[in-house]
C-alpha cells in the first residue's frame, strides 16, 4: 500500500500521508493544481489576489482547515526557521523557509512550484512543522536545522518525529550547473547525488531528495517514520505546478499542516 493517498474533497485534488491522517487532530496535506479550475495558490503577477484569496479558502476547507489562522513566509531559500509559540495577530509574513508551532490552530504553509515541501509531525509533543527545501535550503541542511529548533525548542524526541516528502523536482529532471552539483559533493561526499547529464556538456542531475534522506538520517529519523511521495513536478505538469517547465507563468502549490482541537469540524 502506497504511504499517500490522492484525495478529490470539495472539487480539490490533494495527496496526504497515511501516516499523518492516523494522528488526532492533525489536518495537512500537498495541493495539486487540479480543482474547479487552476488551483493557483500562489499571489502571482498574472492571477487576480480575490481568486488566489478563493482558491486558499477552498484548499483549507477541503483540509477541514477553514477556521484555522493561515501563516506563510517571504520565502528567501534559507535555512531560516520561525517559531510560532502563540496565536499571531497580524501576521506580516517575515523571511524565513520553515515554521515550526505548538499551538492548536495555526495552518503552517509554504508554497513550491519544483522545491520540496516537507512536513513534520510529532505526536508526542504535539509539535508540527513545514519546510521549503529548494537547492539552496536543503544544501543549508533546512531540514535538520527544523529538527534541532524542535528539539530544542519543545524537546522532541527524532526517533518519534514523522517526516513527509511531496512533490517537487526530482533527479530525473533537476538541471544544475557544475558550481551546485560540486557543492552538493563536497556537503554530502558519501551520497553520491548528481551524474553528469547526457548530451549537456557542463550540465548535471542533482537528488534533491536523496540530499534530504541523508539530512533525516544523520538527525535520527527512523527510516520507517519518512516517506517520500516520490512524484516529479516537472514530468507531471498536468498534475503539479512547474517553474522549471512553465517559467514565470507557473503556479504556485501548498504543504500545510495544523494542529486543531480534538472534534473541532
Amino acid at each position: 500500500m502506497s504511504a499517500f493517498v490522492l484525495r478529490h474533497i470539495q472539487g480539490i485534488s490533494y495527496y496526504s500521508c497515511r501516516a499523518f491522517d492516523e494522528l488526532p487532530g492533525l489536518r495537512h496535506g500537498f495541493s495539486t493544481r487540479l480543482g474547479e479550475g487552476s488551483l493557483n495558490l500562489g499571489y502571482t503577477s498574472w492571477d487576480s489576489d480575490e481568486r488566489v484569496s478563493g482558491n486558499r479558502q477552498r484548499f483549507l476547507s477541503a483540509l477541514q482547515l477553514h477556521e484555522a489562522n493561515l501563516v506563510t513566509l517571504h520565502q528567501i531559500h534559507s535555512n531560516c526557521v520561525h517559531i510560532i509559540k502563540d496565536m499571531p495577530g497580524r501576521w506580516n509574513q517575515p523571511e524565513g523557509d520553515a515554521l515550526v508551532t505548538q499551538v492548536e490552530g495555526i495552518a503552517l504553509a509554504v508554497q513550491t512550484a519544483d522545491c520540496l515541501p516537507v512536513l513534520i509531525a510529532d505526536p508526542e509533543r504535539k509539535v508540527v512543522a513545514a519546510v521549503h527545501s529548494g537547492w539552496r535550503g536543503t544544501l543549508g541542511r533546512l531540514g535538520a536545522t527544523t529538527i534541532e529548533e524542535m528539539q530544542r525548542v519543545y524537546g522532541s524526541d527524532s526517533a518519534q518525529l514523522l517526516v513527509a516528502v511531496g512533490p517537487g523536482i526530482r533527479a530525473c529532471c533537476y538541471e544544475v550547473g557544475p558550481d551546485v552539483a560540486e557543492a552538493f559533493e563536497q556537503k554530502y561526499p558519501q551520497c553520491c547525488l548528481s551524474r553528469p547529464m547526457p548530451g549537456r556538456k557542463e550540465k548535471y542531475l542533482l537528488d534533491l531528495p536523496k540530499a534530504l534522506e541523508a539530512q533525516f538520517e544523520t538527525a535520527g529519523i527512523r527510516s520507517q517514520n519518512r516517506f517520500d511521495l516520490g512524484i516529479c513536478t516537472r514530468c507531471n505538469r498536468h498534475e503539479f505546478f512547474s517553474y522549471r517547465a512553465e517559467g514565470p507563468l507557473s503556479g504556485r502549490m501548498m504543504a500545510v499542516i495544523a494542529r486543531m482541537r480534538p472534534g473541532a469540524d
